[in-house]
């Protein structure tokens, strides 16, 4: 039997990625596109691109940044090749390691761009890039469940169908319509028409990113930031989308949030996420417990969310996008 979901937590269907650009803040966009030129079976490329643009008072647009990541894993998610425009040699450490389990610890280890999370290079579109590869392996898979007929698709990836779920996140918690009595997933999902990032009247909103052809995911994420008085306002979009046979994209996890911060000391005084499009009914009530961050600081928030929306407490996909607030300090500091 499901767990019971307020109305007013469900989710409210895709939307636009970007409002219009705000005289006055800085806006970090984010993307990263995983395809599969081999099919299913074969390596899985991630082309990801990070850009931060900052809108002046008269409306003028300036790069203040901008990052590229070229990865190349194998069919068991074993990084095969690894790169990054910036050219830094300290990660191709990461070359036979996992890009899912373990790899930010194996990460904060080569220091690449501040990859211990902690100083003014945790905050740089590389570090949000590199930090972001597990959860975007993590849900690149889903891509091919369109492309594939389910039964197939469950046969090629018997290790995740057969997978006990039970508490991983809020929706596989115990109870959850998610889970089949022996805790495996229950593989009907509930995914809508994406609204597609580029559909803004705006040729600066996003940044140059991938337009791959055929079965392909991408991850994106927006932030942008501005001042006004003693607070720190944020506003902010995060899409999981894959491609469609027929064409078009279709949205797996999609948020939008705001946010407000004390611009002095960097506290959180609010966040307010709302659930676009999620898989399982239980999904949006892991906005629930958000309310934990209030008053943490936001260069903190890499590490408490992972400590206060652990397992059936968090979204994983929710608390990729609250982490991500950790740069809001730095985006901030553009604007002074």
């Amino acid at each position: 039997m499901a767990i019971p979901v307020p109305e007013a937590l469900k989710p409210r269907g895709s939307v636009a990625s970007a409002p219009a650009r705000r005289p006055g803040s800085v806006r970090r966009t984010v993307t990263m596109d995983f395809t599969w030129p081999d099919g299913m079976e074969g390596d899985t490329v991630l082309d990801g691109r990070a850009r931060d643009l900052r809108t002046g008072g008269d409306g003028t647009a300036t790069v203040l940044a901008a990052a590229s990541l070229r990865m190349v894993t194998d069919p068991r998610r074993v990084i095969k090749e690894v790169s990054s425009a910036a050219g830094d040699g300290a990660l191709r450490g990461l070359a036979g390691e996992s890009a899912m389990s373990g790899f930010r610890r194996r990460l904060a280890a080569t220091g690449v761009a501040g990859a211990t999370g902690e100083g003014t290079a945790a905050g740089t579109p590389l570090y949000q890039l590199l930090d972001d590869v597990p959860g975007a392996t993590l849900v690149s898979g889903a891509a091919w469940q369109r492309w594939y007929d389910m039964d197939r698709y469950l046969e090629i990836k018997a290790d995740v169908a057969q997978r006990v779920m039970t508490d991983v996140c809020t929706g596989y918690q115990q109870g959850s319509s998610a889970l089949q009595p022996d805790g495996t997933l229950r593989w009907r999902q509930d995914r809508r028409l994406a609204v597609d990032i580029d559909a803004v009247d705006d040729d600066l909103a996003w940044h140059h990113h991938a337009h791959p052809d055929g079965v392909a995911m991408r991850r994106a994420r927006r932030i942008d930031v501005w001042l006004a008085g003693p607070v720190i306002h944020v506003d902010a979009f995060f899409q999981d989308s894959s491609t469609l046979p027929e064409g078009g994209r279709v949205s797996i996890h999609e948020y939008t949030l705001t946010a407000e911060a004390d611009l002095e000391t960097g506290t959180v005084r609010a966040v307010t996420p709302v659930p676009r499009v999620l898989p399982y009914d239980e999904c949006p009530l892991a906005v629930v417990n958000v309310t934990a961050l209030a008053g943490l600081p936001l260069s903190g928030l890499r590490g408490a969310v992972l400590e206060r929306l652990r397992g059936p407490l968090g979204c994983t996909h929710l608390n990729d996008m609250l982490r991500a607030l950790t740069a809001v300090p730095a985006l901030a500091r553009q604007l002074s």
